[in-house]
């Protein structure tokens, strides 16, 4: 495993923190984890990937209920008994494990879901926190959802909240501040490429790659 490094990386909605860990990812050849998470947390627990799209970076409750009836969508039978209690929380275990299993494979860039608390105890890591400013955020946000400025600015506060409290829960550390990470970086200084490069430097010392 001490071969292999994780970096990863926090990021405000709008930051162009995805965008980023993408670029950051390719020009070190490595693998790229956000939304792909989904798929490898329901393939390896046999659960339908709505469980984890409806759970997805949210603070603990119980997610059954009325949404899916009493009845679980599994993709394979005899996963889990059909009356188990299944929280986010058990959903956060069952991702947490995958993303530990890939991050002992090989070196990896995980972004969000408190990645970097997962992999607390791996030698090699870089933990970065992307930002931008609220005017950058807003007009990114704008242009790719095709959006109002109201609507984009509702938009992140939604998106800073609802990460921040899933951070914070399982984390137990704070989501954005300074503390929590070996690097915080505002993407809107240097631009999306600057950014990646500045990151690269800095992962390239820390990570002595």
């Amino acid at each position: 495993m001490n071969e292999h490094y994780v970096i990863n990386l926090g990021r405000q909605l709008g930051s162009g923190g995805k965008e980023i860990g993408e670029k950051l990812a390719k020009e070190l050849g490595i693998s790229f984890y956000d939304k792909e998470l989904i798929n490898l947390a329901s393939k390896e627990s046999g659960l339908c990937k709505e469980f984890f799209e409806k759970a997805d970076e949210k603070a603990s409750q119980t997610i059954l209920g009325g949404l899916f009836g009493t009845r679980f969508p599994f993709i394979t039978e005899g996963a889990y008994p059909y009356n188990s209690y299944l929280s986010n929380d058990s959903l956060f275990k069952i991702q947490s494990d995958v993303i530990r299993k890939l991050a002992a494979e090989k070196s990896c860039l995980f972004v969000g879901r408190c990645a970097d608390y997962i992999l607390r105890e791996h030698p090699r890591c870089a933990n970065i926190f992307v930002s931008a400013s609220p005017e950058a955020r807003i007009e990114r946000l704008m242009r790719i959802h095709q959006i109002s400025a109201d609507e984009a600015e509702e938009l992140m506060e939604k998106a800073d909240k609802k990460r921040s409290s899933y951070y914070n829960y399982y984390s137990y550390k704070t989501w954005g501040a300074a503390a929590t990470y070996h690097l915080c970086i505002d993407s809107s200084v240097l631009g999306i490429d600057g950014t990646v490069d500045f990151i690269k430097q800095f992962v390239t010392l820390k990570l002595k790659l």
